[in-house]
C-alpha cells in the first residue's frame, strides 16, 4: 500500500537519486571527454593509474637514454672521421715512403719528399688533435696530454651499460716519423719539435719501414693498427644506431600498450554524453513532477 504523506515523498527520492547518478556520470563523460583519458588520476581507476605512471616513467627514461646515445654517436662519428682521414693519411704516406726510399733520385730529391712527408705527419698529429666532440676525445692527443679511454654508456631504462671502444692513435705521428728515422712531438701547447735524420739514413729507415711486415716502428704494423681502430669505431657506430632504433621501437610499444590502458574512446564518449544529457532532462523533470505530488493531496480537504 502506497503512503500518501507531506513528510515522505518516496517518488520524489528515487528522481532525486536517478539524477543524482546521472549528474555523477555526466560529469565522468566531461572529463574523459575535456582531457581524453578514461583515467585521468587516481581517481578514475587507482590500479590503472599507478601502472600508467610506470610506464611513462619508462617512457621518459628511454626518450633521455636515446638523446645520451645521439650525443655518444656524435662522438663515435668523430672519431670515425678522423680515422678515415688518418688511413687516408697513411695511403699517402706509403707512395712518400716508395719515393724516400727510392736509391736512383738525389739527396736534394730525397728532402723535398721528406719534407712533404713532415708535412704529413703534422697533418696526422692535427687530425688527431682535432678529433673531439663536446670536448671528449676517443682518439687521445698527439702531445700526449689527452688520453684516450673507454667511454660507458647507458643503453636502456633500468641503467645498463655499454663501453664505447677508445681507438688511441696518439702515438702514431710519432710513429711515422720514425719510419724515416726521424723525431716528433707536440708539446701540450701544441709546439711541434723535429729530430731530422741524417743525410741519406731517412732513405735506409723508409726501405726497411716498406719491407717489414711486422714490429711497431713498421709501416704495415701502423696501417694495421689504424685499420682495427677503424673497424671497431665502425662497430660502435653500427651498435648506437641499432639501440637507438631499439629503444625508439619500444617507446612506440610502450605509448601503444599505455594508450589502451587509459585513453578514452571519444566516439563512444560522445554517445554517451547525448544519451546523459537526455537523461539529466528527463531525471530533472521527473524530479520536478514527483515534488508536485503532494499538492494533489490538498484536493482532499476542499
Amino acid at each position: 500500500m502506497q503512503l500518501n504523506s507531506v513528510n515522505t515523498n518516496v517518488a520524489a527520492q528515487v528522481a532525486l537519486q536517478s539524477l543524482n547518478k546521472t549528474n555523477a556520470d555526466l560529469q565522468a563523460t566531461q572529463k574523459r571527454i575535456s582531457t581524453g583519458y578514461r583515467v585521468a588520476d587516481a581517481t578514475d581507476d587507482g590500479a590503472a593509474f599507478a601502472v600508467a605512471q610506470r610506464v611513462r616513467a619508462d617512457v621518459g627514461a628511454l626518450t633521455t637514454v636515446n638523446s645520451q646515445l645521439g650525443n655518444a654517436k656524435g662522438l663515435v662519428t668523430t672519431a670515425l672521421s678522423g680515422l678515415t682521414s688518418v688511413s687516408s693519411s697513411l695511403n699517402d704516406a706509403k707512395s712518400l715512403l716508395v719515393q724516400i726510399a727510392d736509391a736512383s733520385i738525389s739527396q736534394t730529391q730525397r728532402d723535398q719528399y721528406v719534407s712533404s712527408y713532415k708535412t704529413l705527419v703534422q697533418r696526422v698529429a692535427n687530425t688527431v688533435d682535432g678529433s673531439t666532440y663536446n670536448g671528449q676525445t676517443l682518439l687521445g692527443a698527439a702531445s700526449g696530454g689527452v688520453a684516450a679511454t673507454n667511454k660507458t654508456v647507458i643503453n636502456n631504462e633500468s641503467g645498463a651499460t655499454s663501453v664505447l671502444s677508445a681507438e688511441d692513435v696518439s702515438g702514431l705521428a710519432s710513429t711515422l716519423a720514425g719510419l724515416i728515422g726521424a723525431t716528433f712531438s707536440r708539446s701540450a701547447t701544441g709546439a711541434d719539435t723535429w729530430s731530422a735524420a741524417a743525410a741519406g739514413a731517412d732513405q735506409t729507415a723508409a726501405a726497411l719501414a716498406l719491407s717489414a711486415t711486422s714490429g711497431t716502428t713498421s709501416f704495415v704494423a701502423a696501417q694495421t693498427g689504424v685499420a682495427n681502430q677503424l673497424n671497431q669505431a665502425g662497430s660502435d657506430s653500427k651498435f648506437l644506431d641499432a639501440t637507438v632504433t631499439f629503444n625508439s621501437s619500444k617507446i612506440d610499444s610502450l605509448n601503444a600498450g599505455l594508450g589502451a590502458l587509459v585513453d578514452a574512446d571519444l566516439s563512444k564518449e560522445s554517445a554517451n554524453l547525448q544519451a546523459l544529457q537526455i537523461r539529466q532532462q528527463l531525471g530533472t523533470q521527473a524530479l520536478s513532477m514527483a515534488n508536485q505530488a503532494p499538492q494533489a493531496l490538498l484536493s482532499l480537504f476542499k
